[in-house]
């Protein structure tokens, strides 16, 4: 970190846990890489503490963007000045951009993020049957792209049903696709999507029955994890074609940085065919 200085800018990432995050050590080679003249730290912030944390950090005058992860992802709503399309249809955020003047504008590229990823894996979910266990912040954004990705058939399930039902109903309100409430059953779905933090610990459950995943499902798990999630493990015992959380964070960085101000390609990915917002 020899290239920080008094002029650096700053970016930040902000949530509880950040142990597993990749994201600090993705920016900040970026930084080198481009020259620029730019930081990008950690900020361990616990659900209760993210009033205390915006009003220190809004008082910062090299701060120029925050990445938003949970618990924070819809509480931050209440925190900014704009919202960007993304967060103001998803109703959550995971970027934002400090303006000069003070302003903080808010995104959300949970959701185009993972459907880039899964593009680039061959994994597109347009014309095929979805399962999204998880309503919360990435679970909205990635419902919200996943329908207007082409899904022919959405099926939400999350533990608080009012949640998904809430989401169920925007998702068919905004977009073509029809979404339903249904049980975490994978048996009869293409692709199984698990937005939900079940996997983070090793004492966690599994989010749905593995016995009930046929070979050749496509399973994507977003758990922020070191080690592969005991769901990404038992999807590939039965022959699934399956998805850890790196194309989804490679995909939101390139939208994010490009929200941002940078640009940015994966190690290995084309972004030939690919329509950016």
């Amino acid at each position: 970190m020899l290239h920080i200085s008094g002029t650096t800018r700053l970016y930040g990432l902000i949530g509880d846990p950040l142990t597993a995050s990749k994201s600090p050590q993705l920016w900040n080679r970026l930084f080198m890489e481009q020259g620029a003249d730019a930081a990008c730290v950690p900020f361990g912030v616990k659900g209760d503490d993210l009033s205390a944390f915006v009003t220190g950090a809004r008082a910062v005058g090299n701060l120029s963007g925050l990445l938003v992860t949970m618990p924070h992802k819809q509480r931050m709503l209440d925190y900014v000045d704009e919202l960007h399309p993304t967060a103001r249809d998803v109703g959550a955020i995971n970027v934002i951009r400090c303006n000069s003047d003070g302003r903080w504008i808010g995104a959300n590229f949970d959701g185009i993020g993972c459907v880039l990823g899964m593009e680039w894996d061959g994994l597109h979910p347009a014309k095929k049957s979805v399962l999204l266990i998880g309503a919360g912040g990435a679970g909205r954004a990635i419902a919200f792209a996943v329908a207007s990705a082409g899904a022919r058939a959405l099926t939400i399930f999350n533990a608080n049903r009012s949640r998904a039902e809430d989401l169920i109903k925007s998702v068919n309100e905004t977009t073509d696709c029809h979404a339903t409430f249904g049980a975490p059953d994978p048996h009869k779905f293409e692709v199984v999507i698990n937005a939900t933090s079940l996997g983070m610990k090793p004492s966690d459950p599994l989010p749905l029955d593995p016995d009930r995943l046929k070979p050749g499902t496509i399973v994507v798990d977003i758990v922020n994890s070191v080690e592969p999630t005991p769901l990404y493990r038992a999807a590939s015992e039965r022959g699934c074609r399956i998805q850890n959380n790196r194309p989804m964070h490679e995909g939101q960085a390139v939208h994010t940085m490009r929200f941002l101000g940078f640009d940015y390609v994966p190690e290995g990915r084309s972004m030939q065919g690919i329509g950016l917002p």
